[in-house]
C-alpha cells in the first residue's frame, strides 16, 4: 500500500525519525515545520494522512487539526496527532479538535505503522466515493462536499460486551451523551442484528468469554450491508499486538481499559460523524447511478439502460433456446398535444403513458423510454403471439380513457400505435431486433394508427 504522509514538526530530529519509519514501508513523505505550511499542504490536496506535532511556535496542532476538520474539502484527511503529552486531557483536546489518533512518544514503529495503514485504507475508500459521487454536481444534484463536517451527536450504535459492570457504564455514559445503544452479550445475536440495523456504530470488547471478538469483526466487515461499518473495539492495555491485528482486518478505532468516559464520547462521536458522511456519499453515488440509467421524467430506464441490458436478455434467449418479444411503441400525434396544449401537458401526458404501460405489463418485462414519445417493452419468455395480445392490451387501455392535463381541469383523447418483433432463432441481434419492430411500427403508422402490427422475421 503506498500513500503520501504529510509529517509536520518543528523539530527535523523528528521528522527523520518518523520519515525512516515511513519510508521502510514504502510510503511518500512530504513535510512541514509549522502550522500554517501544513495547512497549505493539505489544502493542495498534495497528502493523505497527516502526522502532526502538538508543540509548535505560533498555531500548534491542536488548531491545525481543528481547522482542517472544519474546511469541507480537508474535513476527511485522516489526522493522527504524534506528541510527547501523555495525560488523558490532553489526549481528550487532541480527539475534540477531530484527530482519529493519538500517539505518544517514544512512537511504537509497529502500532504507527499499522494505524497509518489503516487510515490510509479508510482515505482511500473515502477518495473513490467522492469521485464517484462527484458526478452528482453534473447532473444537478447536491455537491457531494456539502454536509462534509456532518454530526456526530445522537448516534445509534450497538454494544457488544458481557461483562455487565463495564457493558452498564458504557451504555449510561453514551446514553447520557444522547445517543441511542443497544447492548448484546451473545456475539451470534449481535451479527444479526448488527446486519438488520441500521446502526452507525458498533462496539466491540476484545475479552468476550468463550469468543473471540476479532472474529466478530472480521464477520462484519465480511458481510455487504455492514462492510463500511465503522467498528470501535474495547481492549486491554497489554492487548497491543491483538489491537494491531485488529487495525489490520479493518476496525477503525479502540479505546483502552479501564474507559476514560471524556475520551469515549469524543471516540465515538469521531465515528458517528464519518459514517454519517460515508452513508451520504454512497445515497449519493447510488442517486447518481440511477439517474443514470432512468428517465426523469417517467421513471422508466432510458436508452442507455435499454442498451446495456437488451443484449444480454437477446444471448440468454438464445443460450436457453427460449423466446423473447420486443414492443416499440410511439404515442400518435403527440407533437400537436405539446404545439396545441403545451409542453406541461406533453409532460402529464408522457407520464400518465407510462403508468398504464407498466401496469398493464408483468414486472419481469423491461420498459423504457427511447426519448420523446417512444418506448420499448421488452419480454422475456414471450412467444409473438402473446407479446401482441399483450400490445392489443396495452393499445386498449391508453384509448380507453382519456388523460387528464392542466392539473385535471380538461381530458385528452390518446392513442399509441405498436410494432412487435420477436426472436427468430437465425442469429438475432439486439439490433436487428428493434429495426424490425421499427419497422412494424412505421405499417402501423401507414395503416391508420392506433394498432399493433408485428413484423415478419
Amino acid at each position: 500500500m503506498t500513500a503520501r504522509v504529510l509529517v509536520v514538526d518543528d523539530q527535523p530530529a523528528n521528522i527523520k525519525l518518523l520519515e525512516a519509519m515511513l519510508n521502510a514501508e514504502y510510503f511518500e513523505v512530504v513535510t512541514a515545520s509549522n502550522g500554517p505550511e501544513a495547512l497549505a499542504v493539505c489544502a493542495r490536496g498534495l497528502c493523505d494522512l497527516v502526522l502532526l506535532d502538538v508543540m509548535m511556535p505560533g498555531m500548534d496542532g491542536f488548531e491545525v487539526c481543528r481547522r482542517l476538520k472544519q474546511n469541507p474539502q480537508t474535513a476527511q484527511l485522516p489526522v493522527i496527532i504524534v506528541t510527547a503529552l501523555d495525560q488523558p486531557s490532553d489526549r481528550l483536546k487532541g480527539l475534540e479538535a477531530g484527530a482519529d489518533d493519538f500517539l505518544t512518544k517514544p512512537i511504537n514503529e509497529l502500532a504507527l505503522i499499522t494505524r497509518v495503514k489503516s487510515l490510509v485504507r479508510l482515505k482511500t475508500l473515502t477518495d473513490q466515493l467522492m469521485v464517484r459521487a462527484s458526478a452528482s454536481s453534473e447532473l444537478g444534484m447536491t455537491d457531494p462536499f456539502d454536509g462534509a463536517v456532518a454530526s456526530g451527536d445522537h448516534g445509534r450504535i450497538l454494544l457488544v460486551e458481557d461483562k455487565p459492570s463495564r457493558r452498564s457504564r458504557i451504555v449510561e455514559g453514551l446514553a447520557e451523551a444522547g445517543h441511542r445503544v443497544d447492548a448484546e452479550s451473545d456475539p451470534q445475536e449481535a451479527l444479526f442484528r448488527i446486519a438488520e440495523g441500521p446502526y452507525d456504530l458498533v462496539i466491540v470488547s476484545l475479552d468476550l468469554d468463550g469468543f473471540d471478538g476479532l472474529r466478530l469483526c472480521s464477520q462484519i466487515r465480511s458481510l455487504e450491508r455492514t462492510r463500511l461499518l465503522p467498528i470501535l473495539v474495547v481492549a486491554q492495555a497489554d492487548e497491543t499486538h491483538r489491537l494491531v491485528r485488529g487495525l489490520d482486518l479493518g476496525v477503525n478505532d479502540y479505546l483502552l481499559a479501564p474507559i476514560d468516559r471524556n475520551e469515549m464520547l469524543a471516540r465515538v462521536r469521531t465515528q458517528v460523524r464519518r459514517s454519517r458522511f460515508m452513508e451520504r456519499l454512497r445515497d449519493n453515488v447510488h442517486l447518481t447511478m440511477e439517474m443514470a440509467i432512468t428517465d426523469g421524467l417517467t421513471g422508466l430506464h432510458n436508452r442507455r439502460y435499454l442498451e446495456r441490458h437488451l443484449a444480454g436478455l437477446v444471448d440468454q434467449a438464445a443460450q436457453r433456446q427460449r423466446p423473447l418479444s420486443v414492443l416499440l411503441l410511439d404515442i400518435d400525434f403527440f407533437k400537436s398535444v405539446n404545439d396545441t396544449h403545451g409542453h406541461d401537458a406533453g409532460d402529464d401526458v408522457l407520464r400518465e403513458f407510462s403508468r398504464r404501460v407498466r401496469r398493464t405489463v408483468r414486472s419481469m418485462d423491461l420498459v423504457c423510454r427511447l426519448g420523446g414519445e417512444e418506448f420499448v417493452v421488452v419480454m422475456p419468455d414471450t412467444e409473438s403471439r402473446i407479446a401482441e395480445m399483450v400490445g392489443e392490451r396495452i393499445r386498449e387501455r391508453i384509448a380507453a380513457q382519456p388523460f387528464l392535463i392542466e392539473g385535471g381541469e380538461r381530458q385528452l383523447a390518446v392513442t399509441v400505435s405498436i410494432g412487435l418483433s420477436a426472436r427468430s432463432g437465425r442469429g438475432d441481434t439486439p439490433e436487428t431486433l428493434l429495426r424490425r419492430a421499427d419497422e412494424a411500427l412505421y405499417r402501423a403508422k401507414r395503416e391508420g394508427r392506433n394498432r399493433v402490427a408485428a413484423a415478419v422475421a
